[in-house]
């Protein structure tokens, strides 16, 4: 079986299957704190070991998962032709309208023919999008149950600016503060290696 070209016909659907079994997994407590159980008899030694703060441990691991997370992106998404498809778009969009302002039926049917190739080309690109977003996650996900199951053995707070001194498992809003500190630090830490990468941006 080609995989490729099974993935090029089913990709989206085999991602969004992924990402409900993810979903799925998430909420099932004893597979939650198993997988959160078995890593940190990995890691908990180098840990401990060096007394790493909680939030210090966030920083590092959005580091690491930024890291990953970008030299998948750059090994399986063609960033080059995306950039050509975007480009190509944006001239049909300009093109498109002109021809629908100027009433000019000959080239709006013209453009119509045209459209349906650009279309398929666009959906192509999303679905390449889709594909590492699956590897990611795999990744991912035991990080975010590791980092859960040693939250609740912890009571490390943070200084937030305007928000002042929070657990990390309070919620601002209804986002818990650790999940907040990650996703700030995980876009940070990406643009950096983005760059140091040389990876272009979607």
């Amino acid at each position: 079986m080609d995989f490729g070209k099974v993935w090029d016909k089913y990709g989206i659907w085999i991602a969004m299957c992924f990402m409900m079994l993810v979903m799925w997994a998430y909420t099932v407590e004893w597979l939650r704190t198993g997988v959160g159980k078995g890593i940190d008899g990995a890691l908990a030694p180098f840990v401990d070991g060096f007394g790493i703060p909680f939030y210090i441990l966030i920083v590092i691991l959005s580091a690491f998962t930024g890291l990953y997370s970008s030299i998948i992106q750059k090994y399986t998404i063609d960033y080059e032709k995306m950039t050509e498809s975007q480009e190509r778009m944006k001239v049909f969009q300009t093109e498109y309208r002109e021809a629908t302002l100027s009433q000019d039926e000959k080239r709006i049917k013209k453009l119509e023919a045209k459209r349906d190739r650009v279309m398929k080309e666009q959906l192509e690109l999303s679905q390449q999008q889709f594909k590492p977003m699956a590897y990611i996650l795999v990744l991912t996900v035991p990080i975010f149950f590791w980092l859960l199951f040693r939250l609740a053995q912890s009571t490390s707070t943070i200084t937030l600016p305007y928000y002042g001194v929070h657990n990390l498992s309070d919620p601002i809003w209804i986002i818990p503060v650790w999940i907040l500190w990650y996703m700030i630090c995980s876009i940070t830490m990406s643009q950096v290696i983005r760059k140091a990468l040389n990876i272009g941006g979607l």
